[in-house]
């Protein structure tokens, strides 16, 4: 089956197209890596020609509010009208757990409008919500380091691994996660079984990988 990884040469995108190959399917990396761009739809129908299903991970590479906005009512609009041109069957997009209780958010109400975008569209799609993944707290703990510390509210958050999140896709876009569907926003499916656990793990706790020669966290 070629299925279609819209940002297939991220980090979620790539462990997909892994997946998705060892499977035995006919992966396709669609990004601007590979000819691909989904703002201005250079190659995009290309791409999506004889494609049963396509899963977007694409991401703005800018967050701020009006460019947010701009990418992924853009990038929904170009990418399902493609769809439609090449008779695709099912159409996967990654979302965010919480997407629409955090519309105090730019990100947020954009990843929302592109959620509402699909659900609007004829084509049968499944949003997969996921949370922040473990791979990049080490680039969070960075972002938050002032003078050797790093200070964390006692919250609770729910990381899940990119691996796991590339599986759940793969499930989807196989086929071994029920039919495809369009999930109202508040009750997309989450990547993993809920569990949270509490900010600054202690250093026995934390994945090795991110852990730094010399490093305090």
């Amino acid at each position: 089956m070629k299925i279609v990884v819209i940002g297939g040469t991220g980090l979620i995108g790539s462990k997909l197209i892994k997946k998705l190959r060892a499977d035995g399917h006919d992966p396709l990396a669609a990004s601007p890596d590979t000819g691909v761009d989904i703002i201005t739809g250079k190659g995009l129908a290309e791409a999506l020609a004889g494609a049963q299903v396509v899963v977007d991970v694409s991401n703005a590479p800018d967050w701020g509010d009006a460019a947010g906005m701009d990418f992924f009512q853009a990038s929904a609009r170009n990418i399902l009208a493609a769809e439609t041109a090449a008779g695709t069957g099912h159409h996967v997009a990654l979302s965010v757990v919480g997407t629409d209780r955090l519309q105090g958010s730019g990100y947020f109400r954009a990843k929302l409008a592109q959620e509402e975008a699909i659900k609007a569209a004829a084509i049968p799609s499944t949003i997969l919500r996921a949370t922040q993944f473990f791979e990049f707290i080490g680039r969070i703990a960075d972002s938050s380091t002032h003078d050797g510390t790093v200070p964390l509210p006692p919250l609770l958050f729910q990381p899940e691994a990119a691996d796991d999140v590339a599986a759940a896709l793969a499930d989807i876009a196989e086929g071994r996660a029920g039919r495809p569907r369009t999930v109202p926003a508040g009750r997309a499916r989450p990547a993993l079984p809920e569990r949270k656990q509490r900010s600054a793990p202690s250093r026995d706790r934390c994945p090795r990988a991110l852990l730094r020669p010399g490093s305090q966290r």
